[in-house]
């Protein structure tokens, strides 16, 4: 491999010849061959943007002359468009300021300007690029830009899909009357509708509180420099960049109130990472009801079909798995444990006015942002797209319930009631058989009670 010789403040350092970044970065790649894993292209993105933003605010406020600025804004432009992600090479498991990937974005920046401009001395990493910031700063506040365009412009519209196909379903499953269960036991009847407009309004429900999520991730700690106090960077630094970002985005972002606050353990970060967290718990309690009320076909509950998309089984033939439903959950069963590192990794790395815990927060939030967009669109579209209810096999158990007594119990009270249902398990009847030998009611009248259509909704009823 050819080598050019660079220097920091740390001394030489051999670099590849070809590589945008320079001494420090090669030093990170060094000192953390942890995983193999980089940060999001989704957070360097937005570190380019947030560089190039700061590039142009400093030459508006005096700080960068106007030729220097507009060479790191083209440069870090690229950045911004991904055109320069192979010189981002560092490990998630690093400096937990993300300070060496704040220097990785300084350095590529800076020599790639230097080579645009023509004058290879002529931008400084940290003395132009990063004029005004510190990573303590800039990092998480790309990290926080980065997440609410993700939210915004992904998770948020597949959830939007996904609670429209939904509701269809539960206009098209409205007048089938299945049985409702509790404690996984009988229950009083449903219609397959209410179940599925339960689930739409779940995910609407979870999608509003992402927003809110979204909204105060949108409180940026840019500003606050080191520790809090704004030490070397311009009073309206901040305000500069946010209002061009918000110019660029359509956001509503703005300086934090409280930098201390902001920096000293991530609370907004934290705060939405349990937002996504929930939207996950939220698809797997969907995703596990439909693989059960799927299963079977013969030998399960069998109340609904899923989509036949692959074989299920290398040893049975024409057996068909529920393996997107499977994927779903797996997906849940991986942001939880995302949330468990941020919960765990803000707690513990967050002393004095710092957290640092910037890299593998950002990685885990953002990844799971990406997953769980992935995984809602395959949902719906290889799932619930294709989702039929068997009409049939949901009125069958709902005749044969013992739940059934339950509208009776207004007629001729609960203990005479209980009776009729142990009598029926007892002896392997129907409610309505055994209701027919040990109550007076009229043929009329004990079949108004046992009309599952009669238990869908609150009634006023005669009570004994």
């Amino acid at each position: 491999m050819r080598t050019r010789t660079e220097k920091d403040s740390m001394g030489e350092m051999e670099v590849p010849a070809d590589a945008l970044y320079g001494a420090q970065t090669r030093r990170a790649m060094l000192n953390f061959p942890v995983s193999g894993w980089r940060l999001p292209a989704t957070l360097i993105s937005a570190l380019g943007q947030l560089k190039r933003l700061a590039a142009r605010a400093n030459c508006d406020l005096g700080k960068l002359a106007a030729g220097v600025a507009t060479w790191i804004e083209i440069a870090a432009g690229e950045v911004e468009d991904g055109k320069l992600s192979d010189h981002f090479p560092l490990d998630v498991f690093q400096t937990g300021s993300a300070t060496s990937s704040n220097m990785n974005a300084n350095e590529v920046i800076a020599r790639r300007a230097a080579q645009l401009s023509g004058d290879e001395a002529k931008i400084h990493p940290n003395d132009h690029v990063n004029c005004g910031q510190s990573s303590n700063d800039i990092m998480p506040t790309a990290l926080q830009v980065a997440a609410v365009k993700m939210l915004h412009r992904d998770l948020l519209p597949a959830a939007a899909v996904l609670t429209q196909t939904l509701t269809a379903k539960a206009t098209l499953f409205a007048k089938f009357i299945k049985i409702g269960r509790t404690h996984l036991q009988d229950a009083t009847p449903v219609t397959m509708g209410q179940v599925f407009g339960g689930y739409a309004a779940q995910v609407g429900e979870a999608a509003n509180r992402l927003r809110q999520a979204a909204e105060n991730l949108s409180s940026l700690p840019l500003g606050g420099t080191a520790v809090g106090t704004g030490v070397n960077t311009h009073p309206d630094f901040a305000r500069r960049v946010i209002a061009a970002l918000n110019n660029e985005t359509g956001g509503n972002f703005r300086e934090a109130a409280n930098h201390f606050a902001a920096q000293a353990a991530l609370p907004n970060v934290v705060s939405a990472m349990g937002e996504i967290k929930n939207f996950a718990l939220v698809l797997h309690k969907i995703a596990n009801d439909i693989r059960l009320l799927a299963s079977g076909p013969r030998c399960g509950y069998g109340e609904l079909q899923l989509p036949a998309i692959q074989p299920g089984s290398s040893i049975m033939p024409g057996k068909v798995n529920p393996v997107i439903c499977e994927s779903v959950m797996q997906t849940a069963a991986w942001v939880v444990g995302a949330e468990c590192a941020v919960t765990f990794a803000t707690a513990t790395l967050s002393n004095f006015e710092l957290c640092v815990a910037v890299p593998v927060v950002g990685y885990q939030m953002l990844e799971s942002l990406r997953l769980l967009t992935n995984v809602v669109r395959v949902f719906d579209s290889q799932a619930l797209d294709g989702l039929g209810c068997r009409v049939e096999n949901c009125a069958a158990t709902v005749e044969k319930s013992l739940a059934m007594c339950t509208g009776l119990a207004p007629l001729i009270g609960y203990d005479a009631a209980a009776e009729i249902a142990k009598t029926a398990f007892a002896t392997g009847r129907a409610v309505r058989e055994v209701a027919r030998e040990k109550t007076a009611l009229s043929p009329d009248a004990l079949a108004a009670a046992l009309d599952p259509k009669t238990m869908l909704a609150p009634s006023v009823e005669l009570q004994v």
